[in-house]
């Protein structure tokens, strides 16, 4: 019964068609039958049967390609919702299921294409109704790819060994200067120089390579393509690339972990220590050069790879994916660039602003694309904010040499630890040479700095000098003024030229056989080295010359010389010598070559005068040895305990007889 009825419309509108069709045949019968058909009335009512024949048959092709589509669609769901069932991965059971889980995407997109052919007019509700059903279909599907494409990029993510790579940061082995290391380290160890001096050299002519590895295993590749073929064919385009950047995302963070990178903020920055922040800037500069070259140059091939065919989706993606960690290590670049300034921060600076400077082609290129301005105009605003702050705390050098005074002498007259801070700290300025000539080039210097002395502007032609180089000898030049301010806090005179010789000196050994022998020339060495012989002989008038006058007779009144005189001139001396063997003994001359030299000038001039008076006395008025406290063997012999920062005192039991 049911089937009956259900046949009936069916069966009702076949005959409205029968009867249709019959009409042009039966006019054109009772036409024929009374002689009145003519050639014209037979053609028209024949293109009317065959319109009608035509109009009448459209309902029922219709009607039978919509219950195809319908059968089509049910199969699609069925197959869609069996692969949802299993919880095994499409791509995880092969390739032959990969294939037909695509195909039957195909099919579903054809038949959609199919649907959408039909007439709205006539067929609107149920065309509605089979296209709501087959787009959910395909959204179903979609979803499904979204999860494959996220399983199979962690799948076959690839972790890179930065050591294995055939680059290295320079500066990873540096030392690491603080406030006191300049003065605290007398040399710097021959291969932590070596090594920083073949980096610099190696980063200056540093080309703009990429070091491009697999972050998705090769294998991966045609299944991530085919996943991307589909979805952008289905205008899922947008949901793709969402979940892919979402992905790499994480994996760029993995990366960062492995790194070592730690994520501070400006404030986190501002608030470490020296020690720690210094180190941080050292790995900043290693992960920095990393990431740009090796990480995000195998990102942007990743994306190019995968998306290239979809206009500008691989650098959407690509941004999308990096911007999240260039943020986070510009901002340590921005933390530093408005941090606090001293002068031993100056070469993790200069260290900075090289990692950047020679970095800034390779981004230029990984972000070119209008919406990677931001990451790109960010940059360049943190390499220029490093070189003004390098810059200015080289500038402003001088004049914390300046500052630095005291009111109280230096004990024992050796090497002022400001010498040394400003002599090492010079030093290791001349391996950042090009870098801080680059910098100052638009800044205006001239060599005529008031604390220059004369003959250091003498000795060198500023015309030929670079900037970096006039700044050097202005510093030095302060130095040597602050220098000449303390030795005047010693109120021994001796003492002051001491304190000079042992200063100059070490400020001339620091600059011979170095690069800043080429700076400051043989001229200058010379003129320094004649102010230290200078001063030695200072020293010697300063401290031997009254008691050195009591060894010579005055030719005018020697004859009425007396053996009494004699022995009075001879315990004045004794006394005086003990007090330049005490006091002496705790000066200091680090330097052994120097302090040879200031022995053997202070023996030249006071043993022959001791041997003499010895001898004269000994003829003259009998006395013997044993009249004199210290033979001229002792006396040589005490000579050579003084300027070793030891103060000592003289044991004797012998005396002079009265």
């Amino acid at each position: 019964m049911g089937d009956h009825n259900s046949l009936t419309p069916i069966i009702e509108e076949e005959d409205r068609h029968v009867l249709a069709l019959a009409a042009p045949r039966q006019i054109m019968k009772a036409v024929e039958e009374r002689n009145c058909l003519t050639d014209a009335l037979k053609k028209t009512l024949m293109d009317l049967e065959s319109q009608l024949s035509a109009f009448v048959a459209i309902p029922h092709i219709n009607s039978q390609e919509l219950s195809e589509f319908e059968k089509r669609l049910k199969k699609a769901e069925e197959k869609f919702l069996h692969w949802e069932s299993k919880e095994l991965m499409i791509w995880d059971s092969g390739p032959v299921e990969a294939s037909k889980y695509l195909k039957a995407i195909e099919e579903i997109h054809s038949l959609i294409e199919n649907i959408q052919g039909l007439s709205a007019d006539e067929y609107g509700k149920q065309k509605k109704e089979l296209l709501f059903r087959a787009n959910s279909v395909l959204q179903l599907a979609m979803s499904r790819l979204e999860e494959e494409l996220i399983q199979i990029l962690l799948r076959y993510k690839q972790c890179v060994d930065p050591g294995s790579m055939s680059f290295r940061l320079f500066g990873a082995d540096q030392v690491v200067y603080d406030e006191y290391s300049f003065a605290s380290i007398e040399e710097e160890s021959s291969e932590v120089s070596s090594e920083r001096n073949s980096n610099s050299n190696s980063n200056s002519n540093e080309s703009e390579d990429y070091y491009v590895v697999d972050l998705v295993h090769p294998l991966a590749m045609p299944h991530l393509k085919s996943i991307a073929n589909v979805m952008f064919a289905s205008n899922y385009g947008d949901e793709f690339c969402q979940a892919f950047t979402n992905t790499r995302k994480e994996a760029f963070d993995d990366y960062l972990v492995v790194l070592g990178l730690q994520k501070f903020s400006i404030e986190d920055v501002h608030r470490m220590e020296w020690t720690s922040l210094n180190s941080e800037i050292k790995k900043w500069n290693w992960i920095m050069k990393i990431v740009v070259r090796l990480y995000l140059a195998s990102e942007k091939c990743l994306c190019d790879k995968i998306l290239g065919e979809f206009g500008s989706s691989g650098s959407f993606c690509f941004l999308e994916t990096t911007m999240a960690t260039m943020a986070c290590l510009l901002n340590f670049g921005v933390a530093i660039a408005i941090g606090p300034r001293s002068p031993e921060k100056l070469f993790s600076f200069l260290d900075m602003y090289d990692v950047l400077a020679n970095l800034r082609n390779n981004i230029d290129a990984l972000f070119i694309e209008d919406a990677g301005c931001v990451i790109r105009n960010q940059f360049h605003e943190i390499l220029k904010s490093l070189g003004n702050l390098a810059k200015t705390t080289f500038l402003d050098f001088g004049n914390v040499i300046a500052s630095n005074t005291s009111a109280y002498p230096f004990s024992g007259g050796g090497i002022h630890p400001l010498t040394r801070y400003v002599m090492n700290y010079i030093k290791t300025v001349t391996d950042y040479g090009d870098t801080l000539n680059l910098l100052l080039k638009d800044q205006h210097m001239e060599c005529s700095n008031p604390e220059i002395e004369f003959e250091d502007k003498k000795s060198i032609s500023s015309s030929t000098l670079s900037p970096t180089s006039l700044h050097l000898l202005s510093i030095t030049g302060i130095l040597k003024s602050n220098l000449e301010n303390r030795s005047k806090l010693y109120n021994d005179e001796a003492l002051q030229h001491v304190f000079m010789m042992n200063n100059l000196h070490y400020m001339v050994q620091k600059i011979k056989n170095s690069k800043l022998e080429l700076l400051f020339g043989d001229e200058w060495i010379r003129t320094q080295k004649s102010k230290v012989q200078q001063h030695v002989k200072d020293y010697v008038r300063a401290t031997w010359g009254s008691a050195v006058s009591l060894l010579r007779d005055d030719i005018r009144v020697s004859h009425s010389l007396s053996k009494r005189s004699s022995k009075n001139r001879c315990k004045a001396f004794t006394t005086a010598f003990e007090e330049v063997y005490k006091t002496q003994t705790g000066w200091y001359v680090p330097d052994l070559e120097l302090r040879e030299d200031l022995q053997i000038s202070t023996s030249q001039n006071v043993i022959p005068a001791y041997r003499n008076f010895v001898e004269r006395v000994s003829v003259k008025f009998k006395i013997s040895d044993n009249y004199m406290k210290y033979t001229v063997d002792d006396l040589e012999k005490h000579l050579l305990d003084l300027f070793e920062g030891s103060p000592k005192l003289l044991h004797n039991a012998f005396t002079c007889r009265k």
